[in-house]
């Protein structure tokens, strides 16, 4: 058509000279492209097509334009690994195991777009430095009980009472909190008529968390002429779909295995990574807006003990009656011992034999079994009562059209 002297067709080819291609992709002088481009040419030069006019490879008048990067094998991977879990080994696969080392190793190197790290430092002195967490209560006697020790009732739950989640299986206790109060309010869904209590908790120990939101950017390069480029490419393309993967939101009803697949992942960085990971931060699917939710792995979910005094009496009310009615205030009163007029004499003790009587005289409790070293610590003033009286929702809204015609039988 370009040959036709009455036709006007224009049409400019994709890409680029091969010259143009080697210089650009090389970033070498125009000069010694050219000389590659030569050499290239009488080493893969094709007599028989160049004999009837054809254009060969790497010729002079060829264009190249560099080729897509897809993540199919990867997303294939993740489909039989799903599925494995689901259907044939829950525990002990190595399949699931050697599948995710391939996916996580080395993402603490690995940057999104705009230079942001995969893995970001939480606690003292980061931007990260605490959190907040809800719980709803639906009677007065358990929410004072949780006004009066916090520490113990608002933070991740024991291992008996901790419910499979998204990050966790039934058992593994986590501490799944949001940074702002309005999302840790949307993430346990309340229902209406309900009492939420909200806490902030600062992170008092340097913590590593994986970063969903840079994970979904996350971009990889290096030279054209690496042979390992195109799997870091493909990878890093399969990462991005990965972030949506994990924080999708899920039906109820699927929960039990939907949610398979996300724990593995979260065990996973807990344990077995190469890297220490002590928690993720994703996306809220819950709140609107820019809000995170993170999950702490249950090495970095402890919850540091309020400091009472010994024979310390502990309790809470919502309210008092006042001459007008009911008057709603949330109080902890901490009743303390006295402390004694003069302090006891000081008992010298002989060389030797120590006091077995004041040995006996002491409270010894039970040991504390969790080996665990505290990570998070809750900010007593911080802590605030919702009394649900609403839940609004945000929708996209569809008509359903409604037609009606006749049976006809086919001509043929």
């Amino acid at each position: 058509m370009l040959s036709d002297r009455e036709s006007e067709y224009e049409w400019d080819r994709d890409g680029e000279q091969t010259v143009d291609a080697v210089m650009n992709s090389a970033d070498m002088p125009e000069a010694a492209a050219e000389d590659i481009q030569q050499i290239l040419e009488d080493k893969f030069d094709d007599f028989d097509s160049a004999a009837l006019g054809e254009e060969t490879e790497f010729s002079s008048d060829a264009y190249y334009e560099q080729k897509g990067t897809s993540d199919q094998a990867w997303q294939e991977e993740w489909r039989s690994f799903e599925k494995s879990l689901k259907t044939e080994a829950r525990f002990f696969s190595r399949a699931a195991a050697s599948h995710l080392a391939a996916i996580f190793n080395g993402i603490d190197v690995l940057r999104s777009r705009d230079g942001r790290p995969l893995v970001v430092d939480a606690g003292p002195g980061t931007s990260f430095s605490s959190v907040y967490r809800a719980r709803v209560f639906q009677s007065d006697d358990k929410l004072e009980a949780a006004l009066c020790r916090p520490d113990q009732q608002l933070g991740s739950p024991p291992a008996f009472l901790a419910s499979a989640g998204r990050m966790n299986a039934r058992g593994i206790s986590v501490f799944y909190g949001a940074n702002d109060p309005t999302a840790a309010i949307a993430e346990v869904r309340p229902p209406v008529g309900s009492q939420v209590a909200v806490a902030q908790f600062e992170i008092i120990r340097p913590l590593k968390l994986l970063d969903l939101t840079a994970l979904s950017a996350v971009s990889d390069g290096g030279s054209v002429f690496d042979p390992e480029l195109a799997g870091r490419l493909e990878r890093a393309m399969f990462l991005r779909s990965l972030s949506q993967r994990i924080t999708r939101p899920v039906m109820p009803d699927d929960e039990h295995f939907e949610y398979l697949a996300t724990q593995a992942v979260a065990d996973f960085l807990a344990t077995e990574g190469a890297i220490s990971l002590d928690g993720i931060i994703f996306p809220s699917v819950q709140a609107a807006g820019a809000v995170l939710n993170v999950v702490f792995f249950h090495k970095a979910a402890r919850v540091e003990k309020l400091a009472v005094p010994v024979g310390a009496e502990i309790s809470a009310r919502s309210g008092h009656m006042e001459e007008d009615g009911w008057e709603t205030e949330y109080e902890v009163i901490e009743e303390v011992p006295a402390a004694p007029d003069e302090p006891p004499p000081v008992k010298e003790e002989a060389a030797g034999w120590p006091d077995f009587a004041s040995l006996a005289a002491m409270q010894w409790g039970p040991p504390d079994p969790d080996w665990r070293d505290p990570s998070l610590r809750v900010v007593l003033d911080s802590v605030v009562v919702h009394r649900v009286r609403r839940v609004e929702f945000e929708t996209d809204e569809f008509s359903v059209a409604r037609r009606r015609w006749q049976k006809r039988k086919p001509d043929f």
